[in-house]
């Protein structure tokens, strides 16, 4: 029986079937073994190291810390008008602390005087200074609050706003910090503190407001 020739599709789709077992088989082999496989995946990491954005240096000393609840007794009147119908007084609890520090970066180089004979140190400190207090979101909460008619129906269209009871609590905070006497606590905790490391080095330490005392 004489061959039949064979048409050109037919040839292509042979050519083409072959390619595709071909290469399921190397997939299978390379799949049974990751070594052989030269499809395999490369991780690669360029992702840039990370950047130290800042150095802060701390030059305040903390040393001494005041807590403090204050109540804020807020009352807003009317002229001429009773309070039945409109103002208000509010009742404002607010909780916080302040802390007092010494500022070493105030410190020059009259302010340490070595005497390296008499192994010792004479340190002439800057005042103690009260940061801003700080509030304690959890502890400070709204207690009371009394309106007028009026008040109330225009309480209905606007938003309560806080900022001005938080302001006066923290002026409150704050001048119970002054009168608290933090600042001397926070200078006399300071002494001790250089002291004992003054005296890790061999060095005794000397303040002159301990001689004017």
């Amino acid at each position: 029986m004489p061959d039949t020739p064979m048409s050109p599709l037919w040839k292509v789709g042979r050519v083409v079937g072959v390619v595709v077992v071909i290469v399921a088989a190397v997939l299978f082999l390379a799949g049974k073994l990751p070594s052989l496989n030269p499809f395999h995946d490369n991780e690669v990491d360029r992702s840039q190291p990370a950047l130290l954005q800042s150095v802060k240096d701390l030059s305040e000393y903390h040393a001494a810390q005041g807590n403090f609840q204050v109540v804020v007794d807020l009352e807003h009147d009317v002229a001429w008008v009773p309070d039945v119908i409109a103002g208000s007084r509010t009742l404002f609890v607010a909780a916080g602390s302040v802390d007092a520090y010494v500022d070493f970066d105030a410190l020059d180089e009259r302010a340490l005087k070595v005497d390296t004979e008499k192994r010792t140190v004479r340190v002439q400190l800057p005042a103690a200074k009260l940061a801003k207090p700080s509030i304690d979101q959890k502890k400070t909460y709204l207690y009371s609050q009394e309106r007028g008619v009026w008040d109330r129906v225009s309480a209905l269209f606007k938003t309560e706003d806080q900022q001005e009871f938080y302001v006066m609590a923290e002026k409150k905070i704050s001048d119970a910090a002054k009168d608290a006497g933090l600042t001397a606590r926070a200078e006399k905790n300071t002494r001790t503190m250089l002291t004992g490391m003054f005296k890790s080095l061999g060095y005794t330490a000397q303040f002159p407001e301990d001689s004017a005392s």
